[in-house]
């Protein structure tokens, strides 16, 4: 279980086949496998070693595959940092992993400078852009010039392989720590759940920071497949890159799909190419996939379900499972049956396994497991147990062994695809002078799925609006975090006997005649 093994046999096989298209720039497996293992030297000759943590913040590229790929030949811990998040976060993220190296693109070049004045620690910058390099950092293709190819260092299984940040519980991120036998289990779990082979033509249109684009990648990457990119998702543009290319396969979530349906260029194209969308992130309302099924009949539709603890892959539901009509219909509002290398179990509070059909939470076990939280013993003892993943997912499983997600167990808000701790969200707003308590929730959202709510108790005498406790978050947190609405209460939070407010009381008004608690 080593991720770097994948590379070599590309290039020892298909040498000339190509690996990566990105702009005017195009790599063949051979030259793709060498520049890795030469970037892999020029982060040695650095004084990057084993389990050292290099982070990177960027679009999409084909560097940043290299980057990868670089950082696991070299015995190196990847931290990949989130597009969307503040200069304090990702400062944040910096901090706590310890990480001294970091590559920046032309996009975030300028906003170094504000994480820099946050996180101190970080000794060698990066440049992987096209432009002129800033003074002081180190530019990226130079350094893989001039730099002689490094041995394989041969980590794999219970090696560290990355911190990847998540939204934390406790108002902070948290870095999931996973080891190569993770990453190489889940990737592995995609290449056969999503029938990748040498043909495979794979579009990154999914930001590749996120683990559901990262095991979707390495999965094509163990296949042979090509790779495409975009430096982000803009709907033309990723209906271009289809047609332009040919390419097979693409992961998206749902409101990507949805403003596919929406954008004029499909009319256009048709996707003649594209065999399969895989999803995730959050359900496919079912007018969409409707849509999607009468509008783009020749494409596949696979649902994927995991967290990053899992690397993250849990459950795929596949193409087959997508009808209203046949022996399989009725499986569409599943997230499917267990993904390869994984297993799965719906349990009580106790942590015995419930009845089919019965709802508790959705445990998992397998190779995909992450080793637990960085610097964090009381979180990991809490989310693993005896190997199992808790997820904080309720669910049941209907005799088939699909899991039919019912509601959340944990505090967290999934809007457009992205997990929200609500925590995060309380941390930031109670730090508005006027406000005396918060609670947030997430409520129906037809765009998003779910949105971000607050609940605010105004402190005595203040005069707080909506727009000044949405401004007051967008400087501390990343602005999909934000809330998009804020109700002002005078009676005080429903509390638990144990003095914990009643989140469930709050919500239910807002998912009242609703099968699900979750969108």
């Amino acid at each position: 279980m080593y991720l770097t093994q994948s590379i070599k046999t590309n290039a020892q096989t298909n040498r000339h086949g190509i690996a990566t298209i990105c702009g005017e720039r195009r790599q063949s497996w051979g030259s793709f496998a060498e520049r890795v293992a030469r970037l892999a030297g020029a982060l040695r000759d650095l004084g990057v070693g084993a389990g050292d943590r290099v982070a990177i913040l960027a679009l999409n590229c084909d560097r940043y595959l290299e980057y990868y790929y670089a950082c696991f030949w070299g015995g190196s811990v990847v931290v990949p940092m989130n597009l969307r998040w503040s200069a304090a976060e990702n400062a944040y993220s910096l901090n706590d992993s310890g990480a001294q190296t970091i590559f920046v693109d032309d996009a975030f070049q300028p906003v170094m400078a504000s994480i820099l004045e946050q996180a101190k620690g970080v000794v060698n910058l990066i440049y992987m852009g096209d432009g002129e390099t800033p003074e002081g950092w180190l530019n990226y293709e130079e350094l893989i010039a001039m730099s002689a190819p490094a041995e394989d260092a041969g980590l794999g299984g219970e090696d560290l392989a990355g911190i990847f940040y998540t939204g934390g519980t406790t108002g902070y991120p948290k870095g999931v720590m996973l080891p190569h036998r993770g990453l190489w289990s889940s990737s592995v779990g995609v290449a056969y759940g999503f029938k990748f082979d040498s043909a495979t033509k794979y579009l990154h249109a999914a930001p590749m920071f996120h683990l559901a684009d990262g095991a979707s990648s390495m999965g094509a990457v163990i296949a042979g497949g090509s790779h495409f990119f975009i430096p982000a998702f803009d709907a033309a543009k990723t209906i271009a890159a289809i047609d332009a290319h040919g390419v097979t396969d693409t992961l998206l979530v749902p409101t990507m799909v949805k403003m596919i349906l929406d954008s004029p260029a499909l009319e256009d194209s048709g996707l003649a190419s594209l065999r399969q969308i895989f999803y995730g992130g959050s359900p496919m309302p079912e007018g969409v996939i409707r849509e999607c099924l009468e509008r783009l009949p020749h494409i596949g539709f696979t649902q994927a379900y995991g967290q990053t603890e899992l690397s993250p892959l849990c459950t795929l539901n596949p193409p087959e499972y997508h009808t209203f009509d046949g022996p399989k219909a009725g499986k569409l509002r599943s997230v499917g049956r267990a993904a390869l290398c994984n297993e799965i179990k719906i349990v009580d509070g106790d942590g015995n396994e419930v009845a089919r059909g019965e709802v508790g939470e959705i445990v998992a076990k397998g190779a995909n497991t992450m080793l637990g939280y960085w610097n964090l013993p009381e979180q990991t003892a809490a989310a693993l147990k005896d190997g199992w993943v808790h997820t904080g997912d309720g669910a049941y499983m209907d005799e088939d062994g699909f899991i039919f997600i019912a509601d959340r167990l944990k505090d967290m808000i999934i809007s457009g695809g992205e997990n929200i701790f609500s925590a995060e969200v309380e941390s930031a707003i109670s730090r508005h002078p006027g406000v005396s308590e918060v609670a947030v929730i997430g409520i129906p959202s037809d765009a998003w799925g779910e949105s971000v709510h607050a609940i605010v108790i105004r402190r005595d005498g203040e005069d707080v609006s909506e727009d000044s406790i949405i401004d007051h978050t967008r400087a501390l947190i990343a602005h999909y975090k934000c809330p998009r609405s804020v109700e002002f209460r005078s009676d005080p939070m429903p509390l638990s006997g144990a003095g914990k407010v009643l989140k469930r009381d709050l919500r239910a008004p807002f998912w009242q005649g609703r099968e699900r608690q979750v969108n």
